[in-house]
C-alpha cells in the first residue's frame, strides 16, 4: 500500500476533465495566459534547459531528448497565474508530437510543495486535437504555473503546442460515475450448488419481477424482488432477488428486473481455477532483481530486471542506510515491489507471504483442499521442476528478500530487521522498475519488521524442511534471531513522518505481532517458551482484538496466528485448541452476520460505515477466516458468506465494478502502478488478469478522488484512475488474500459438500528412537475399490523404515500405502489394516489429509 503518495511534487494529481458539450467559459471571462498563440515569440514561456523553445509555424515547438525517466524531466511553462479558491477554471490548448507520447498537463505553484490544482496525463501524436479541461481551484494562489511536462519518453521527438487558453469563471459539471446497469451480479458465475444472489438499484418501494434468462434467452426462473430500503453505505435504494434453486450449469446468463438487464455470467462447477492461477502470477510480475520473461507472462508483461545496479538502476545488492541510521550496507536484492510503487516493505512483505504459505499449508490438513493446482510446474514460474511446491518457490523469492533486511551479527541492533528499502525521493509513472534513477535506501529497523521477519521464517521453517532442509534451517536461525531482538527492542517504531520516497508503515502498537510470531514459533518448535509467550498475550482469547471488525491488515496481525494455532498441529492442548477454534468462528460469526444484514451481501462492516484505503483487501482478509471456519466447521453459513463476499468483488456492488482485473464485463484496468500504465502510455500494459483494486476509500486522498468523489457515499468512492492511488492502487498484500480466497473456491467444486467413501484412523505411537503407526481404511462408499491406494503427505522429516499389510513408498513429502495382491480389493463396508515403523527427525506432525485413489476420505480419529 504507497502511503504518502501525495509528495510526488504535485506530480501525481487529479485530472477532472471535461466532457464533451461541457460549457466553455464567458468571453469575458479574463484570460490569465499570455501569448497564447506565441504571437509575440516564446516570452514569458520557459522550458528547461535539456528542452529549449522556438516558434515555428505560430505553434511553440520544443525538441525533446530521449531517455529522460520522468515527465518533469522536460518540461515548457508559464508562471505567475493568479488562481481564486472556488472558482471554476476552463484550460484550453492544442498539441502535436512527432512520436506518440503522453504529457503530463499541470496547473500547480510554483515552488514547493508543488501543490496541484489540475493534473492530467492526455496522449498526443501527431494530429493536432483540441484538450479542453476544467477544475475548481482549491486554494488562492498569486503564484500559480502552467506546466506541460513532455519527459519521460525513450524516444527523442518534437512537441507543439498552440492557442493555449486559461480562464476563469466555468464550474466543472458534477461527476457521475457510470454504474451501468441496475441489475448487479457475480460477473464471473456462481457455483452450481451454491447461493445466487444479486441487488438491483431502483426508486421504487414495491417488489419487482425478475427473469433470470439463458444466454439463448430462454426463461430459466422468475420471481420477485424483496425490498431493503436505502444501503447507507452507498446512499441507494435497493432490492435483492435469490435464485439458488437454479443448478444448470451454463454461461451467458442474465438476470432482468423491470426491463432492465444485468452482466452476463456463468453457473459452473469451475469458474474459480484461473483466478487463483492469475491471483499468485501478480507476485512474479512484480518481483525485484530478475527479468520477466516473455514465455512465461507473454511479450506485453515482460520486462527487465529492476533494481540490480544495471543503469540508471543504482540496485539493491548494495545498499546503504539513509544518513545517521548505520555504517553497513546490505545486499537486499530480490522480494516483490509492494505496490504501484518500487519499494519493498517488510511489513507489508510479511502479511503477504505468510498468506501465500497458508495457501500451500492449508493442503496439508484441510481434506477439501487441493494441492495439484499449487504444485512444481502448475504456476506460471522459473522455477519449475525443482521439485519443489510452485507456491513455495513464490514465497522462497520474498522470504529470502525478508532475511536480508535482518541487521548483521556485531552491529547494535542484530538480529532487527529494517523496515523497508525505498527511493530516496518519489518517481512518477510511467515508469519501469529497470529505469528507475533513484537512489536507495535502508531504512532503520524496527520491531514491527523484525517480528514479521519471526513470524514468517517461523512458518518457512516448517514447509521448507521436507523440500529444502538448509533453507528450512536458514529460516529456523532468522526466526529464533529475530525474536530475540524483538524481545530485547520491544518499543522500536517507524517513524510517521518516514514518508518520502514510499509510504512509512508506522505502527506504535506491537501487542499483535509479538501474538503471531510467538504462535508461529511455538508450532514450528514445540517449544514451551513461545506457547507461554501467546498464551500470556493480552489478545490471547480476545476475539474482537484479534480478529478487528474491519478485517487483518499489515498492522493487525494477530488474526494470522490464530488461524495457524486453529488449524495446524503443533501440540495445543485440547482447552488451548478450543480457545483459538473459538476466536476464529466467533470472528466468522460476526463477518456472516454483517454479510447477511448487507444489500450487496458483503461480509464488511467498518466502524461508521467508513470504508478504508484498501477496503477490498479488508473484505478479502475477511473471507479468510470465513473460509476458515467453514473449513474448522463445515457451516454452510461460513461457505456461503465468502462466496457472497466473492460476487462483491466480482460485480455485486454499488459501482457495478468487477475490482478485479480480467474478470468480469466491467472490470479496473487503469489501477495505479508504474509499468502497468496502458492509461498513461498505450505501449505499456494493463494490470496483468487477477490484480485486485483497493477499492472504496471514504477518505478519498488523491487529487483525483478529492475533485471526483467529493461527498461520495462510502461505497461509492472509487474510481478506476491510474492516478487516484487512494482508491485504485494495487499490492501484494491485497493479491495475497485474493489468491487464498480463489483457492479455497475452487476447491469447493461444485458448492456442494463431497460424500466420503471411504474412512481412516490413523493412530502413532511414539517411543525413545522412532514410532510405529497403525492404519485403519474403511470403504464407507457403495463400490468396491480395486487396487486401492492411500496417499497423505508428512508435513515434518519422518521417515518410514519398515511396513506392513501394504506397499508403502515415498516421494518429497507424499507417501502412498499400495494394496497387496492379498488385500487389494476393497469392498463396501470392509476394512484393511497396516502399518510402519519410522524414524522421527524434530517435530512430529500426524497427517492430516488422506485420499483414496485421489479422492478424500474423512478421518475417524487420530491420536
Amino acid at each position: 500500500m504507497l502511503v504518502g503518495a501525495a509528495a510526488v511534487a504535485g506530480l501525481l494529481a487529479g485530472t477532472l476533465a471535461a466532457p464533451a458539450g461541457a460549457a466553455q467559459p464567458p468571453d469575458e471571462a479574463p484570460e490569465l495566459i499570455v501569448n497564447g498563440d506565441f504571437s509575440a515569440g516564446t516570452a514569458p514561456w520557459w522550458s528547461t534547459a535539456n528542452s529549449p523553445v522556438t516558434v515555428s509555424d505560430g505553434r511553440l515547438c520544443t525538441d525533446v531528448p530521449g531517455g529522460t525517466a520522468n515527465a518533469w524531466d522536460a518540461i515548457v511553462g508559464q508562471n505567475r497565474l493568479a488562481l481564486t479558491a472556488g472558482e471554476g477554471y476552463t484550460l484550453s490548448y492544442t498539441a502535436t508530437s512527432t512520436v506518440p507520447v503522453t504529457i503530463r498537463t499541470n496547473v500547480q505553484m510554483e515552488t514547493e510543495p508543488w501543490t496541484t490544482e489540475l493534473a492530467t496525463a492526455q496522449p498526443v501524436g501527431a494530429t493536432a486535437e483540441r484538450v479542453t479541461e476544467t477544475f475548481t481551484a482549491g486554494a488562492d494562489h498569486d503564484a500559480a504555473q502552467l506546466v506541460f511536462q513532455v519527459g519521460g519518453s525513450a524516444e527523442a521527438f518534437t512537441f507543439c503546442v498552440d492557442d493555449v487558453s486559461l480562464r476563469g469563471g466555468t464550474a466543472p459539471p458534477p461527476y457521475e460515475p457510470d454504474t451501468g446497469s441496475p441489475v448487479r451480479v457475480n460477473q464471473v458465475g456462481y457455483l452450481t450448488h451454491g447461493p445466487k444472489s444479486g441487488t438491483v438499484v431502483t426508486d421504487g418501494a414495491d417488489p419487482l419481477p425478475w427473469t433470470l434468462d439463458s444466454a439463448a434467452g430462454t426463461r430459466v426462473a422468475e420471481g420477485t424482488t424483496a425490498p431493503a430500503g436505502v444501503d447507507t453505505t452507498s446512499r441507494q435504494n435497493v432490492h435483492t432477488f435469490d435464485f439458488s434453486e437454479v443448478t444448470t450449469a451454463g454461461e451467458g446468463y442474465t438476470v432482468t428486473v423491470a426491463g432492465e438487464r444485468s452482466e452476463p455470467f456463468a453457473i459452473g462447477d469451475d469458474l474459480y481455477a484461473s483466478l487463483r492461477t492469475d491471483a499468485l502470477a501478480y507476485f512474479y510480475h512484480n518481483r525485484s532483481g530478475i527479468e520477466i520473461d516473455a514465455d512465461i507472462v507473454g511479450e506485453r508483461y515482460a520486462r527487465p530486471a529492476g533494481h540490480l545496479g544495471a543503469s540508471p538502476n543504482q540496485g539493491d545488492n548494495d545498499v546503504p542506510c539513509q544518513p545517521g541510521v548505520c555504517d553497513y550496507r546490505l545486499d537486499a536484492a530480490g522480494g516483490w515491489y509492494d505496490a504501484g510503487d518500487h519499494g519493498k516493505y517488510v511489513v507489508n512483505g510479511g502479511i503477504s507471504v505468510a498468506q501465500l504459505m497458508s495457501v500451500f499449508e492449508r493442503t496439508l490438513y484441510e481434506e477439501s483442499a487441493d494441492a495439484e493446482p499449487l504444485g512444481d510446474g502448475e504456476l506460471r514460474l522459473p522455477e519449475r521442476g525443482n521439485a519443489i511446491p510452485d507456491i513455495l518457490d513464490e514465497a522462497r523469492w520474498e522470504l529470502d528478500f525478508l532475511m536480508r533486511m535482518q541487521v548483521p551479527a556485531g552491529e547494535p541492533l542484530a538480529g532487527m530487521a529494517h523496515h523497508k528499502l525505498h527511493d530516496r525521493a518519489w518517481t512518477g509513472l510511467p515508469l519501469r522498475p529497470d529505469r528507475d534513477p533513484q537512489p536507495r535506501e535502508l531504512h532503520p529497523p524496527t520491531t514491527a519488521a523484525t517480528l514479521n521477519l519471526a513470524a514468517t521464517a517461523a512458518q518457512c521453517a516448517r514447509l521448507f524442511q521436507v523440500y529444502d532442509a538448509d533453507f528450512a534451517a536458514r529460516c529456523r536461525a532468522a526466526a529464533r534471531s529475530a525474536w530475540t531482538a524483538a524481545k530485547a527492542h520491544p518499543d522500536v517504531f517507524a517513524d510517521p513522518q518516514d514518508a518520502t520516497g514510499g509510504g512509512a508503515y508506522n505502527d506504535n502498537d506491537v501487542r499483535d505481532e509479538f501474538y503471531w510470531a510467538a504462535a508461529e514459533l511455538f508450532l514450528t518448535t514445540g517449544e514451551d517458551v513461545y506457547r507461554q509467550e501467546f498464551l500470556r498475550s493480552p489478545l490471547h482469547g480476545d476475539t474482537d482484538a484479534v480478529f478487528p471488525r474491519g478485517g487483518m491488515s499489515w498492522g493487525s496481525v494477530a488474526g494470522l496466528g490464530a488461524l495457524n494455532l486453529a488449524s495446524v498441529p503443533g501440540g495445543l492442548s485440547a482447552e488451548e485448541l478450543a480457545t483459538a477454534r473459538r476466536m476464529v468462528t466467533e470472528a466468522a460469526d460476526g463477518y456472516a452476520a454483517d454479510s447477511d444484514r448487507a444489500a450487496y451481501s458483503l461480509p464488511y462492516a467498518p466502524d461508521d460505515g467508513h470504508y478504508v484505503w484498501g477496503s477490498n483487501s479488508q473484505v478479502a482478509n475477511n473471507m479468510v477466516v470465513l473460509g476458515s471456519a467453514y473449513d474448522l466447521t463445515g457451516r454452510t453459513a461460513y461457505r456461503d458468506a465468502v462466496l457472497r463476499g466473492l460476487d462483491y468483488l466480482l460485480g455485486r456492488n454499488a459501482l457495478n465494478q468487477s475490482y478485479v482485473t480480467g474478470y468480469g464485463e466491467r472490470d479496473s484496468r487503469n489501477q495505479h502502478h508504474r509499468f502497468w500504465a496502458n492509461q498513461l502510455d498505450p505501449a505499456l500494459p494493463h494490470p496483468a488478469p487477477g490484480s485486485l483494486a483497493g477499492g472504496p476509500n471514504a477518505s478519498i486522498e488523491d487529487p483525483v478522488a478529492q475533485a471526483k468523489l467529493k461527498g461520495c457515499a462510502p461505497a461509492m468512492c472509487y474510481i478506476d484512475d491510474i492516478e487516484s492511488w487512494a482508491t485504485n492502487e494495487i499490492t501484494i498484500n491485497w493479491n495475497a488474500p485474493l489468491a487464498w480466497v480463489a483457492s479455497f473456491v475452487d476447491d469447493l467444486g461444485d458448492g456442494e459438500p463431497a460424500k466420503r467413501q471411504c474412512e481412516v484412523t490413523y493412530a502413532s505411537q511414539r517411543w525413545s528412537n522412532g514410532f510405529t503407526t497403525h492404519v485403519t481404511l474403511n470403504n464407507t462408499g457403495d463400490r468396491t475399490v480395486r487396487p486401492w491406494r492411500l496417499d497423505w503427505t508428512f508435513a515434518d522429516q519422518q521417515q518410514v523404515t519398515d511396513a506392513w499389510g501394504a506397499v508403502i513408498g515415498r516421494t518429497g513429502p507424499r507417501v502412498t500405502a499400495e494394496a497387496l495382491s492379498r488385500n487389494a480389493a476393497l469392498a463396501p463396508g470392509d476394512t484393511v489394516r497396516f502399518g510402519f515403523n519410522g524414524r522421527p527427525t524434530g517435530l512430529v506432525h500426524d497427517p492430516q489429509v488422506f485420499r483414496l485413489n485421489g479422492r478424500a476420505c474423512g478421518t475417524a480419529s487420530r491420536r
